[in-house]
C-alpha cells in the first residue's frame, strides 16, 4: 500500500496549458485498462465508494486484441482499490456479494488520518475469514496532486534546431526551480528525448517538466510506436538516445494514450 502522486507518470494527472499566462489547467484523470481483473474500487474523498465501470479486456499474452482504456476523474485524496478475485470470491459467496462487501469495508476503513498501511491489513484480516479459492492480493493507492507551479509545459516546433531551444528552455526552468544541481543531466535527457520526438514522432508534440520528490521529464508526440532501446556499435553515428536517457535517469519508460505516446524519466531530487 502506498501512496501516489498523480502527476507523475502513470497518467493519473493531466495538465493543459492556457495561452493567456502560461499556467497550466490541472485535471485530475485517471486512465486504465483491464487485462481481465474484477473492476478496481473508488473511494472519493467525501466517503464515497463504488466499482468503476471498466470493460474487461482478454488476459496478457493471450491473443492481440486491443485493450480498451478508461479514463475516470480522480479527485486528491481518492484512494484506488486493486485486488485479485481471490478476495471477492469467497467460499459459496457470488463474486458480486464479494464486491459489495469489499465496496462496503473500504468506504468504512479509507480514511484520510489513516495510513494506508494499516487499512489494507484491516482489510485482509476482515475479509478473508476462510480460505480463499484464489490468492487474495490488495493494493491500495491514495492520490495527491502536484501544484500547478510545479509543473512546466513547451511545445516542441517541428525543426531539429528546436533541441536546442528545448535546452535552454528546461534549463531557465531547472535555475528557476532552484536544481542546479540537475542541470546537466537533464540537458542531455531533454535532447535525447527532443530529438528522438522530431526524428520519429510525429507533431503536435510537447515537453513538460514535472518537479516534486522526482523531477520528472516527459515529450510526448502523437505516434504510437514504442521507442526501442538498443546499444549503438562504436561505427554508428546514432542509435545511443535511450540508452543515455537510462543511465541518467533513476526510472524512465513510455506510456500510450489515444493516438499519442510519451516517453518519460524521473530523477530523484
Amino acid at each position: 500500500m502506498r501512496e501516489l502522486v498523480a502527476d507523475l507518470p502513470r497518467d493519473l494527472h493531466r495538465a493543459t496549458q492556457l495561452p493567456a499566462t502560461g499556467r497550466v489547467r490541472l485535471r485530475h484523470q485517471c486512465a486504465m485498462a483491464s487485462a481481465g481483473h474484477p473492476p478496481p474500487v473508488l473511494v472519493r474523498p467525501d466517503g464515497t465508494a463504488g466499482a468503476v465501470d471498466i470493460l474487461p479486456g482478454p488476459p496478457l499474452a493471450v491473443c492481440g486484441m486491443p485493450y480498451e482504456t478508461t479514463t475516470i476523474d480522480l479527485e486528491p485524496g481518492s484512494v484506488l482499490a486493486l485486488y485479485t478475485d481471490g478476495l471477492v470470491h469467497l467460499g459459496p459467496h457470488h463474486i458480486d456479494d464479494g464486491l459489495r462487501r469489499l465496496t462496503d469495508a473500504l468506504a468504512t476503513s479509507c480514511r484520510p488520518d489513516r495510513a494506508l498501511d494499516d487499512t489494507g491489513r484491516a482489510l485482509l484480516g476482515d475479509l478473508v475469514d476462510e480460505a480463499p479459492r484464489d490468492d487474495a492480493t490488495l493494493l491500495l493507492a491514495r492520490t495527491r496532486a502536484v501544484h500547478a507551479e510545479d509543473t512546466a509545459h513547451w511545445q516542441i516546433p517541428v525543426d531539429p534546431a528546436a533541441v536546442s531551444e528545448a535546452r535552454a528552455w528546461a534549463t531557465r526552468q531547472l535555475a528557476a526551480w532552484g536544481l542546479a544541481d540537475l542541470l546537466f543531466p537533464t540537458e542531455l535527457i531533454v535532447s535525447e528525448l527532443v530529438t528522438n520526438a522530431i526524428r520519429h514522432g510525429r507533431p503536435p508534440a510537447e515537453l513538460r517538466l514535472i518537479r516534486h520528490h522526482v523531477l520528472v521529464c516527459e515529450v510526448t508526440d502523437s505516434h504510437s510506436a514504442q521507442p526501442r532501446l538498443r546499444r549503438a556499435r562504436t561505427t554508428d553515428e546514432g542509435g545511443r538516445g535511450l540508452f543515455l536517457v537510462a543511465q541518467l535517469a533513476e526510472r524512465w519508460g513510455c506510456r500510450h494514450g489515444q493516438n499519442r505516446k510519451t516517453s518519460w524519466s524521473e530523477q530523484t531530487i
